[in-house]
């Protein structure tokens, strides 16, 4: 008996973009849960096929809004009524309307820094190497072929079954992807 190494997952490649999605849809039915599609342009029913629903990055774009407003108070706040209190013109020292453009513009600046750096997170970027690119025909992918990866950590997959099941869905050829 022997072992065969450990693979990154299957790829089937596909003649069009209808084909890509229904194969798709029934891979995501059948149970497989960590798959991803690659197509030349974008394909919208592909996303719901796949089972993206929700993301985590509002959440991340909102609490980077929420800091940059207290940090930007926080620190008009403490120039202003601890480190250099200034009676100016009789106002109190925590004049709050004068702290609102910059409060505003740092409110910006939280959430504009949050919004990239948790897609760069999320997406897990920057990747200089993925398991894909070691597969030659992937190239095509970014010309006219379509294709679907179904990946070995996935809890449904079984080397055998799932190449049999990729191939029953029209699938034009499945090739194994190595580490």
């Amino acid at each position: 008996m022997s072992v065969r190494p450990p693979i990154y997952g299957l790829l089937a490649e596909f003649a069009d973009a209808n084909t890509l999605v229904t194969a798709t849809r029934e891979a995501y039915a059948k149970g497989y849960r960590r798959m991803d599609a690659y197509s030349p342009f974008p394909i919208e029913e592909l996303s719901d096929a796949l089972g993206f629903r929700n993301t985590r990055l509002p959440l991340i774009v909102l609490i980077g809004g929420i800091l940059g407003c207290a940090t930007g108070f926080g620190m008009q706040y403490y120039s202003a009524v601890i480190s250099y209190p200034l009676n100016v013109g009789g106002r109190p020292f925590n004049s709050w309307p004068s702290f609102i453009p910059v409060t505003f513009e740092m409110t910006i600046l939280g959430a504009a820094l949050f919004a990239v750096l948790g897609m760069l997170a999320l997406n897990g970027l920057p990747m200089p190497y993925h398991p894909m690119f070691n597969v030659p025909k992937f190239a095509l992918a970014t010309r006219d072929r379509f294709f679907l990866c179904i990946e070995a950590t996935d809890t449904a997959f079984d080397r055998v079954e799932t190449a049999n099941f990729l191939r029953a869905l029209l699938a034009r050829e499945v090739t194994e992807v190595q580490h």
